[in-house]
């Protein structure tokens, strides 16, 4: 057996986070590929290594020393090198860094270096290889990933060792090394688990798994056991998030499951992703999640139903101005469309211009201030009443809705509220279905 595991930027923080790492990838020798990110925070008030690295480039950029920032970024590994016993010669190579800063280098080499000596580190502290992502991981000239031939070189150096590889960054066809978005460390160990054919990839960090819903809204909700991708996929897109959500789609093709565990507490036993499953959800719902900020535009018009051609004629509006919808519920005479109140803002009458021009409607409504909330879960296609419970739990809380949209799959339900009702929404609907069923 095979396991990939991505260590996130709170696993990594310093020596006694080192030491949890080294206890986690002992326990199991099947954990051979090790994917790194740089050391984040050690307390709240603390800077993560990677921002300090941004700021140096920015000092240097405008002219001004970047010798204290830098000094910070060298202490971190130092302590780091002292508290964990290692003997690697780090000084040499951060002089040689500063050098190179000096006399010009481009930020997505200075900060990659964050990943590079957090791997390089715990290459030594493990006794395993290092493997530099920069041998593997590469990219194309308009700047995407080259899955084929990453997959290829990885395979190639990889093959039964044991390595510690840093994430976030790769390389570019003329040697340059680039980096990934922000989080771009999951899809390193995403990519290398779909390269080597992994059983499982686990994802290490400073959470045990998903929850159900936001713990800012609701105190300590339950952890989801088992979810799939597609109701991953419904609950990121309404801004749940614990991975990158680029990191999903190489797994998801090779149906490698995803295992999200806690570092601090890796006797928890986290949250599988997988493609499918025959096990019961312990509730009928997996999640919640929500975000706020939409307006609705409302287009009502006697007799639309029956005119070809109407609904293209109004997205082609939205689209005309550059704007994508989110929902698009619709009676026999009404059609309403939800959008992004920011965006639509800026465009509000000439949308309401090209309506008139496009449909000649009777009238069109605008409403401001929503909230959208998906209510995610494969425990919802065989439990009647789903949708009378939501109901019946946010009239007891006097919320008015807006807007309800069940997709054809029976996964998700979308309701539409006041953003002033977002908060207490959630925690209605989280009762009704969670703390009613404990």
């Amino acid at each position: 057996m095979l396991k990939v595991v991505k260590f996130g930027g709170s696993s990594l923080a310093d020596a006694a986070q080192f030491e949890k790492v080294r206890q986690i990838i002992t326990a199991d020798p099947a954990r051979r590929v090790v994917v790194v990110s740089a050391p984040g925070k050690r307390f709240s008030a603390d800077h993560k290594i990677t921002d300090l690295l941004y700021l140096c480039y920015a000092h240097l950029q405008y002219g001004v020393s970047a010798e204290g920032v830098f000094s910070m970024v060298v202490e971190r590994y130092r302590s780091i090198v002292a508290d964990c016993g290692l003997s690697a010669d780090i000084d040499k190579e951060f002089l040689a860094l500063y050098e190179k800063m000096q006399q010009g280098i481009s930020q997505d080499e200075l900060v990659s270096r964050g990943e590079y000596f957090a791997a390089r580190l715990m290459a030594e502290y493990l006794g395993f290889d290092f493997l530099d992502a920069a041998e593997w991981l590469q990219f194309s000239f308009d700047g995407q990933i080259d899955r084929e031939h990453s997959y290829e070189a990885l395979r190639r150096i990889a093959e039964d060792r044991s390595v510690v590889i840093p994430g976030f960054y790769g390389v570019m066809p003329d040697g340059h090394i680039k980096v990934l978005s922000r989080g771009g460390s999951d899809v390193t160990g995403a990519l290398a688990a779909a390269a080597l054919g992994a059983d499982v990839y686990e994802n290490w960090t400073d959470v045990s798994g998903f929850l159900v819903t936001d713990p800012r809204i609701v105190k300590d909700p339950e952890v989801i056991s088992t979810i799939t991708y597609r109701e991953l996929r419904e609950l990121s897109y309404m801004g749940a998030t614990v991975l990158h959500e680029d990191s999903i789609f190489p797994l998801r093709q090779e149906g490698i499951p995803i295992h999200v565990l806690n570092t601090n507490a890796p006797q928890d036993p986290g949250t599988m992703i997988v493609e499918n499953t025959c096990s019961k959800p312990k509730f009928t719902i997996t999640g919640i999640a929500g975000k706020k900020g939409f307006a609705s535009i409302t287009v009502e018009k006697s007799m639309m139903n029956t005119e070809i051609g109407f609904g293209r004629k109004v997205l082609g509006v939205f689209e005309d101005n550059n704007l994508s919808f989110e929902h698009m519920p619709s009676g026999i005479d009404t059609m309403t469309v939800f959008v992004h109140q920011n965006e639509f803002a800026e465009k509000e009458q000439q949308v309401i211009a090209g309506l008139h021009r496009a449909v000649q409607p009777d009238s069109i409504d605008l409403e401001s201030d929503l909230a959208l909330i998906a209510v995610v879960g494969r425990g919802m296609r065989r439990t009647r009443g789903t949708a009378g419970r939501i109901f019946s739990a946010l009239a007891h809380k006097n919320i008015n809705v807006k807007m309800i949209d069940q997709g054809s799959s029976e996964l998700n339900i979308i309701i539409g509220v006041a953003n002033d009702d977002f908060e207490t929404a959630i925690k209605a609907i989280y009762d009704i279905f969670v703390i009613t069923r404990l």
